[in-house]
C-alpha cells in the first residue's frame, strides 16, 4: 500500500485511471462545465466539504459556466494518493451533481527564457516582477500567472530565438494538436525528446514546445 507521503510518478498516476484528471508537471488538473453560475458555486462548495473531510485542499477558480480544480501535495513537491483520493472524490462530486468534465481544455503555459547566465537573469527578472524565485524559475507569489523558466544554452547566435512557450498538455492530446498545427502551416522541428515534449515552428520559424509529463522525473 503506498503512503500518503510518497511522491508518485507518471505511471502511478496513470494507473489510477482518473477520466476527469490531466497530470500536468507535478499536479492534477480538472475542468468541469457548470450550468451556470449558481451551479458552479454550489459545486464549489460540495468540493470545500470534500477537501475539508480529507483535510487536503485544491486550488480553484470560479466563473460563470466553469469550475477549474488543482491538486497537489506541496509538502512533497509533487502527487501523492491523497491527490488521487481527492481527485476522485471530486469526481464523484460532479457526477453527483450532473456536471460534466472538460478534460481536453486542461493545459498549462510556461514561457520559457534562453540563457546563459541562469543567476544573473533570474535575479533580474525576479526584481522586476516581484515573484518568488527558485534555481531555474520566478514564479508569481500566487501562482496567478504563467512561471517564468529559465533554459540553459550555450548558443550565442545573435538572430537565435530567446523566448518560447512550453504548452503541456494530455499526453492523447499531443497528435491532434500537433496535426492541427501542422495543418495550419507549422513544422514539426525535433521529436527526439519525446515523448517529454516535441518542437514545433509556426510560419516564420517561432519555435514552441508541446510538452507531456511522461518521461519526467516525478
Amino acid at each position: 500500500m503506498t503512503d500518503s507521503t510518497t511522491r508518485l510518478g507518471f505511471d502511478d498516476v496513470a494507473a489510477a485511471g482518473l477520466a476527469d484528471w490531466v497530470h500536468i508537471r507535478r499536479t492534477l488538473k480538472a475542468t468541469y462545465r457548470p450550468a451556470d453560475f449558481a451551479a458552479g458555486l454550489a459545486f464549489v462548495n460540495r468540493i470545500g466539504e470534500a477537501a475539508e473531510a480529507a483535510n487536503h485542499h485544491p486550488d480553484i477558480t470560479l466563473k460563470w459556466g466553469l469550475v477549474a480544480v488543482t491538486t497537489s501535495s506541496h509538502d512533497v513537491g509533487g502527487l501523492t494518493s491523497r491527490d488521487l483520493d481527492l481527485a476522485r472524490a471530486i469526481t464523484q462530486v460532479a457526477a453527483d451533481l450532473g456536471i460534466r468534465a472538460d478534460p481536453l481544455s486542461v493545459s498549462e503555459f510556461t514561457v520559457a527564457l534562453d540563457t546563459r547566465d541562469a543567476p544573473g537573469t533570474i535575479a533580474f527578472w525576479q526584481a522586476i516582477t516581484g515573484w518568488k524565485a527558485s534555481d531555474d524559475a520566478v514564479q508569481h507569489r500566487d501562482q496567478l500567472l504563467p512561471e517564468l523558466w529559465f533554459q540553459d544554452t550555450d548558443s550565442d547566435a545573435p538572430d537565435r530565438q530567446r523566448f518560447h512557450l512550453d504548452i503541456e498538455v494530455a499526453r492523447d492530446q499531443v497528435e491532434p494538436r500537433m496535426a492541427a498545427a501542422i495543418a495550419a502551416g507549422g513544422t514539426l522541428v525535433d521529436d527526439s525528446h519525446a515523448p517529454r515534449f516535441w518542437v514545433l515552428a509556426d510560419t516564420e520559424g517561432n519555435k514552441v514546445c508541446l510538452c507531456t509529463c511522461e518521461g519526467r522525473t516525478p
